[in-house]
């Protein structure tokens, strides 16, 4: 199918799911609005993914229909926190708008590196009314782009992670009968932390053993998760193990609140997760998760969705059509819809020194409005939605393997972005390493409760949020 046939499809599907916006919108479009800014030139930094490359194809669309040129920039993860930050920072404007993370916020907002929006959402000569910004997935949306009473962006990605597990293992008769042998409960992605924890134990063999009837010719885990020292592996713990045990980092009034029970408690959780994942684990970052679970060397995982698009396919995994995916376990006893899981909604954001403002806004709708959304999902076979009518799409929920995108959904029904913590790396350097020392037994949970809070008051003091 042309580009251009798909556009015109994915345009059909939008009206045919009714998202064509409200009555009396019709007249706005995006050439008229754009009239004054004609021959405008913006540039945009975003994150290189796959899922983004496909959505860098459809700007020439947007420049086709407006006049305005962009500069659509696509660069590693690092490079656009550190190129980006820098850059707002200094209020320069080089980048008129930059993909922002949620943990970048606190230390965006602190600097006033950031234009507020309110005033372009206001104006109706700009402002398109069959936005439909409360179709956005709502927690993981206002989470991200609001701060005191202020708007800050409109959200573009919502990274989030979920449970991962081998659907032939798991659906084995013969794994299945020893399972319940041993635990007293059918096989299945698990519910409950518990039950991931049992998971991880029984699937853990050494060499030789037999798993789904077959001798294994190299060891085998029970799980996989990214341990090495650094954010991604903290908030791993601290949203999918630690909020689930009902504990934090810090307090409702950010104040540093990480020796508590439910900190020892989901610490102790997570040194025994250790005890079933590779030797090598303490190295592993969220790249090496979808590697290990591609090359079938592990039986479970938590991952973020966008890494499993990348390997749940043909050609990419010999094991592609054999995974299962659910929403992140709760702890025991807690209501089965759990409460957290680990998530980094993302963003397009103004920066504080863009000379071109409006045109770039008109390029955000753009970018996040339901046709082009439409369109980005069949072009990438799918993807992670950031509009709830989205969920409704065929491309999605006719999918070959819908319990990813149920997975999905689960997760950005409870995701939010980070609190806006404007001394996060060091917060995260300090902690990560701290837990991780937990993680391989050379602290116990009550000590490393006792160390990580001292290192929040060291770096924080009284309150580490803005």
């Amino acid at each position: 199918m042309t580009f251009g046939k798909l556009a015109t499809a994915a345009s059909a599907a939008v009206l045919a799911l009714g998202l064509a916006g409200p009555a009396g919108a019709a007249d706005f479009s995006y050439a008229e609005a754009a009239k004054p800014y004609k021959g405008v030139s913006i540039r945009v930094l975003d994150e290189v993914t796959p899922l983004q490359e496909a959505l860098a194809k459809l700007v020439p669309e947007f420049e086709k229909e407006t006049g305005i040129k962009v500069e659509y920039q696509l660069l590693g993860h690092m490079e656009v926190i550190n190129r980006g930050q820098a850059d707002m920072l200094s209020g320069r404007g080089h980048f008129d708008a930059v993909m922002l993370h949620g943990f970048q916020m606190g230390q965006m907002l602190e600097a006033e590196a950031l234009l507020p929006i309110d005033d372009l959402v206001a104006d109706k000569s700009i402002s398109n009314p069959n936005l439909d910004t409360a179709d956005f997935i709502q927690k993981p949306f206002k989470s991200v782009a609001f701060h005191d009473g202020k708007q800050y962006g409109l959200i573009n990605w919502n990274y989030n992670q979920v449970y991962w597990a081998r659907a032939d293992l798991l659906g084995d008769d013969g794994e299945k009968t020893a399972f319940k042998a041993k635990y007293g409960y059918d096989l299945a992605p698990p519910k409950t932390l518990g039950q991931l924890r049992d998971i991880a134990e029984f699937f853990t063999r050494k060499k030789g053993a037999t798993l789904a009837g077959k001798p294994l010719d190299g060891d085998f885990y029970g799980i996989v998760f990214d341990g090495v020292k650094g954010p991604a592996s903290l908030f791993t713990f601290v949203n999918d193990i630690l909020k689930n045990y009902g504990g934090d980092l810090i307090d409702a009034s950010g104040k540093p609140a990480f020796d508590t029970p439910a900190t020892v408690a989901a610490l102790k959780t997570y040194a025994e997760l250790w005890k079933f994942a590779p030797p090598g684990t303490a190295e592993y970052s969220l790249l090496d998760v979808p590697t290990v679970m591609g090359n079938g060397i592990a039986a479970q995982a938590v991952a973020f969705s966008d890494f499993v698009l990348g390997v749940d396919k043909p050609g990419a995994s010999p094991l592609a059509g054999k995974f299962v995916y659910a929403g992140i376990p709760v702890k025991e006893g807690a209501d089965p819809k759990f409460a957290s899981a680990e998530a980094e909604p993302s963003m397009i954001a103004i920066a504080a020194g863009s000379k071109n403002p409006k045109p770039t806004f008109l390029f955000m709708q753009w970018l996040t409005d339901k046709k082009q959304q439409a369109t980005l999902l069949e072009a990438g076979k799918g993807g992670v939605p950031i509009r709830e009518s989205s969920w409704a799409a065929p491309v999605l929920k006719d999918a070959a393997n819908p319990s990813l995108f149920t997975a999905m959904k689960a997760t950005l029904d409870v995701a939010a972005a980070k609190p806006r913590l404007p001394k996060y790396l060091e917060m995260s350097d300090a902690l990560s390493g701290i837990v991780q020392q937990v993680g391989l037994g050379k602290l116990t949970p009550e000590q490393g409760a006792a160390e990580g809070q001292k290192a929040l008051v060291r770096i924080c003091g009284e309150k580490c949020t803005l």
